[in-house]
């Protein structure tokens, strides 16, 4: 594979060759499994699209147990050099080790590349009955910012010295601040950070897209009513952001903001947004929020299209091009080896990366396959609980199925 083979960014957008290399991790548990079933109808939808013209050469990278096993580390520096050389990627689940070793390999390979938006779309597919009554009403895109909040890992375990340290510091130097620790001698404490640079890049990222898409608002969630100087930081340096860079002008009254061509920016109360996305789903389209924010959101929004099982994602540096898309659910060890999971958060992520590096056509019929085989009642098990006289495919016949509605 050479230099010819890469995918490169350039200050007009991505370079694409017509084979490019794309790195990939199989992931564990039903990795293989959901692999092997998305790469298949990718690869047709690929040659369907382009008639042999373009096709992607895969370069298989080791992580999770697989590269514990093999090399006894989880995360090779190899791999994080691979996504680092090759600029876009996919990867299946990866099980965290418990006990020891790297606190999340997903945020890892988030914080190590940098890949400050996790993109997630939702949206209903027809046929598939959910919680809610109108699931159509959900058509959303979630940026999450994904390299700071909690999930930095700065953490100090109840009984350390570096607890006790922390909380001797805070004492001394804010003792109204440390008053308000009730047991201080088992305590563990957390650092949130949260910075202006961060949520600008996030907030820049939601907006920019917005605006690509004809979309007709941005809302950024927050806890900011109690959180006032990380997460209100957050909501006064994003409208900062819109009204300097995007000439985001006040609108009726309040800090919601219009720019010129129209689109919106106003923001919620995360407590709030999770009502108003089972009450008035349709009110919102881009949604900008914090990484812990974001994580609930996800996934409470997929749970009201069908399920995480359904669900996209990709991280992304839109600044260095980077990005990583990946199968957003666990990874069901039960199913491992079994033919049994959904490869559809794997296939809709890949449709994703097709997008991403602008290949539409390809990623338009995966889409459509999609629909028509899911509106055929042809899917794997945990869908067909949710539509009424569908039969469960296995993994591999669910690829199959996709395969002949390719056109």
């Amino acid at each position: 594979m050479s230099d010819n083979d890469r995918i490169t960014k350039t200050p007009e957008g991505l370079l694409v060759p017509d084979h490019p290399t794309i790195p990939f991790i199989i992931g564990d548990g039903c990795g293989p499994d959901i692999w092997a079933a998305a790469s298949r109808v990718v690869n047709a939808a690929v040659a369907a699209a382009y008639g042999g013209a373009r096709r992607i050469a895969w370069k298989e990278l080791p992580a999770g147990r697989k590269a514990f096993d093999a090399l006894g580390t989880w995360l090779p520096e190899e791999t994080l050099a691979a996504f680092r050389r090759y600029l876009v990627g996919i990867k299946g689940p990866l099980a965290t080790p418990v006990g020891g070793g790297i606190r999340s390999l997903n945020v890892a390979l988030r914080q190590g590349l940098d890949l400050y938006c996790c993109v997630r779309p939702v949206r209903h597919f027809p046929g598939i009955e959910t919680p809610v009554r109108h699931p159509e009403k959900v058509d959303m895109v979630i940026f999450r910012e994904n390299t700071e909040d909690i999930y930095s890992g700065i953490e100090f375990k109840a009984g350390t010295a570096e607890a006790r340290a922390f909380f001797d510091w805070l004492a001394a130097a804010h003792p109204e601040r440390a008053a308000k620790v009730r047991f201080p001698a088992s305590s563990s404490f957390g650092v949130k950070p949260v910075s202006r640079e961060g949520t600008e890049r996030l907030v820049r990222a939601a907006v920019e897209y917005a605006l690509a898409n004809g979309l007709p608002s941005v809302t950024l969630v927050h806890k900011g009513n109690i959180m006032k100087f990380t997460e209100g930081g957050f909501r006064d340096w994003g409208y900062e952001l819109v009204r300097r860079e995007f000439g985001g002008e006040p609108v009726g009254g309040g800090p919601r903001l219009r720019l010129p061509g129209g689109l919106v920016v106003k923001d919620c109360i995360a407590d709030a947004f999770l009502q108003e996305i089972l009450l008035h789903p349709a009110d919102f389209d881009v949604i900008a929020t914090l990484n812990l924010d974001g994580d609930y959101i996800s996934d409470a929004l997929a749970a009201q299209v069908g399920g995480i099982g359904i669900a996209p994602g990709g991280n992304i540096n839109y600044a260095s091009g980077h990005a990583i898309f990946e199968a957003t659910h666990g990874t069901a060890p039960l199913l491992a080896g079994k033919d049994l999971a959904n490869p559809s958060s794997l296939l809709l992520s890949a449709e994703m990366m097709l997008r991403y590096i602008q290949w539409a056509e390809a990623a338009d019929l995966i889409r459509r396959a999609l629909v028509r085989t899911i509106g055929r009642k042809t899917v794997t098990a945990d869908l067909a609980e949710m539509i009424p006289g569908a039969a469960g495919l296995k993994c591999s016949e669910f690829a199959d199925a996709l395969i002949a509605q390719l056109s």
